[in-house]
């Protein structure tokens, strides 16, 4: 037997897990009929800081036993008033603590849900404390620490 006479088969490997993922991929194994199956994940692909918890669907029923925890009507004031003492709008503070604008008129109308690395940013800008027992009282940064 010559060499001409073999027939050499050659095989395509299988396909890695992350070419059986591309959307050619799956759509091409939907015609040839196999079963598809797809996940959506959550908060996928996402890059929030602040991710709801996983309880948001109880709290959005609000009933009297489980409801969210509004800002308080005093602490609004001290915001309102910190901001319109440095001369900033809505939308000036909203920049300078990297948030929208949205969630300062919400914490201004006593509505925002109380955040506290959103109220310790705030603090920093006013210079007002906006949270524990000194309610009210000028706002002083703690020293930087010292160690090495």
């Amino acid at each position: 037997m010559s060499e001409w006479d073999q027939v050499t088969v050659l095989k395509k490997k299988p396909l890695k897990a992350a070419q059986l993922k591309t959307e050619s991929a799956v759509n091409q194994a939907r015609r040839q009929g196999f079963e598809v199956e797809t996940h959506q994940k959550f908060n996928a692909g996402t890059n929030k800081q602040h991710l709801p918890t996983k309880n948001t669907a109880k709290l959005d029923r609000e009933t009297e036993e489980l409801k969210h925890k509004a800002i308080d009507v005093s602490v609004a004031r001290l915001i309102q008033q910190g901001r319109q003492a440095k001369g900033l709008s809505q939308k000036d503070l909203a920049t300078k603590i990297n948030e929208k604008q949205q969630i300062i008129t919400d914490y201004e109308a006593g509505r925002g849900i109380p955040n506290n690395i959103i109220l310790g940013k705030m603090e920093r800008v006013l210079g007002v404390k906006l949270r524990g027992k000194e309610i009210g009282n000028q706002f002083v940064p703690p020293p930087p620490s010292t160690k090495k």
